[in-house]
């Protein structure tokens, strides 16, 4: 059985999007032929929020985990200066300047010193490899700097290795410092060289990363859900005496929940009778939100912001409602969606075509127009397997307000036909990945 290496930096207990990959194939690697070491950091998870990122393991020792499954080799994280100021709240100049100083030192230093609050992964899976043969190394980034760790283990090791990019890298679309941008592009290509496989979460990224790393092979592996979790919620019966819409995960400023929020509002003043609950999950900006409804003193009832919980819990919370939100990503997939698709409840994107949402895309949704590739994608893929409405406009919200309302007033939940959902489980796409792996000599 070939023995897989793989580095990643974001993984459970920490909650995130991008642990869930990794995870997913520590836990179901070796049922599909191979057998995975992931070396990731020692997570100690206590606040519920932001905070969780820079918070102490609390071990300084690495932690050696031998399971069924495979082996867990977690490192311990030291605080940096910046993130113990920011564990202490502190704002003031000094602790300003202090942060920056700190902060710019680590993130800059990291790409041309043995310093930094990942270098921890690189010297846990230098020392295991000096006594372990390993088949493959697997880097999943970001952070990046796991690229360089992986190409200098292949390097000395001799061992191929694999980047699984699970966002755009240099060509990212909030990369608007040139200099910043021009360096992590000679970064990028330095340590992409001795690449064997290149891997990412879909079609859009596959083309953006091909510009800048040519001649390499790529495979395409989007997110999918996890069907070991969804099966033991698929019956959970929805919320029955309120309508229940929720959204979770990453909130962008291009993402017109403003613009939401107020025909919500406008809705409720010219239909006092009916109630709804708008619940948000682990959302990233939860004091904008937050200020909104203060200032929709009307709404403080109706919405409420849940912090940070695990993949498993947070997915049996939103099976519960009756609508999922979704803001629309234009060209990039995201990986929440496939959690929608599989609990088969009606999702709303919000919009395919509004004055105001399409401002806010101006503004800060810079990315790359790739010809031949759909700027709709999550709306293509909610029409392809009937899972939703795609709202256009603010106009056409107010009448699916009202269609939802009248349909849970007959009913008490609210019918949907989700088709072609097992086409999108992670255990799909990973079997790609892992006949990929074994292929690699």
């Amino acid at each position: 059985m070939k023995k897989i290496l793989i580095l990643a930096y974001d993984f459970p207990p920490y909650v995130s999007v991008g642990g869930l990959r990794p995870s997913y194939w520590y836990e179901n690697f070796k049922e599909m032929g191979l057998f995975p070491i992931v070396i990731t950091r020692n997570w100690n998870p206590i606040h519920g929020n932001d905070l969780d990122y820079i918070q102490p393991s609390k071990t300084k020792d690495v932690e050696i985990e031998e399971t069924e499954k495979g082996i867990l080799i977690k490192t311990p994280y030291k605080a940096t200066l910046s993130n113990r100021l920011n564990l202490k709240g502190k704002k003031d100049l000094l602790s300003n300047v202090l942060k920056k100083i700190s902060a710019g030192y680590n993130e800059i230093g990291q790409w041309f010193l043995p310093i930094g609050t990942k270098y921890e992964l690189y010297k846990a899976a230098k020392k295991f490899l000096k006594d372990n043969k390993v088949d493959v190394i697997i880097a999943t980034g970001d952070p990046f700097v796991l690229f360089k760790y992986a190409s200098k283990l292949s390097k000395k090791f001799n061992i191929p290795w694999v980047a699984d990019y699970r966002d755009p890298w240099s060509n990212v679309s909030f990369n608007n410092n040139p200099k910043k941008k021009i360096i992590s592009q000679i970064l990028e290509k330095k340590y992409l060289r001795n690449v064997k496989l290149i891997c990412t979460v879909s079609e859009y990224y596959m083309f953006i990363i091909k510009k800048l790393i040519k001649n390499k092979p790529f495979l395409v592996i989007p997110n999918g859900y996890d069907e070991n979790i969804l099966i033991n919620n698929i019956k959970v019966n929805q919320n029955n005496d309120l309508l229940t819409i929720s959204l979770t995960g990453t909130i962008y400023k291009f993402h017109p929940y403003r613009l939401f929020f107020s025909v919500l509002l406008d809705y409720l003043k010219m239909n006092p009778d009916r109630k709804i609950r708008v619940n948000f999950y682990g959302i990233s900006d939860k004091k904008d939100v937050s200020d909104i409804i203060k200032e929709l003193d009307i709404l403080k009832n109706e919405i409420k912001i849940f912090p940070k919980i695990p993949n498993y819990q947070f997915i049996k919370e939103i099976s519960k409602s009756n609508v999922l939100l979704l803001f629309n990503h234009y060209s990039i997939m995201g990986a929440k969606i496939y959690d929608y698709l599989a609990l088969n409840r009606k999702i709303i994107l919000c919009f395919e075509n509004d004055k105001e949402a399409n401002l806010l895309k101006k503004k800060y949704f810079k990315t790359q127009t790739i010809k031949g590739l759909s700027e709709n994608s999550q709306a293509d893929l909610i029409r392809k397997t009937n899972s939703g409405i795609v709202v256009k406009d603010k106009e056409h919200l107010y009448k699916v307000l009202d269609d939802l309302f009248s349909e849970f007033e007959e009913k008490h939940y609210i019918e949907n036909h989700t088709i072609g959902v097992e086409n999108y489980s992670r255990k799909i796409q990973t079997e790609k990945l892992v006949e990929a792996l074994k292929n690699i000599n």
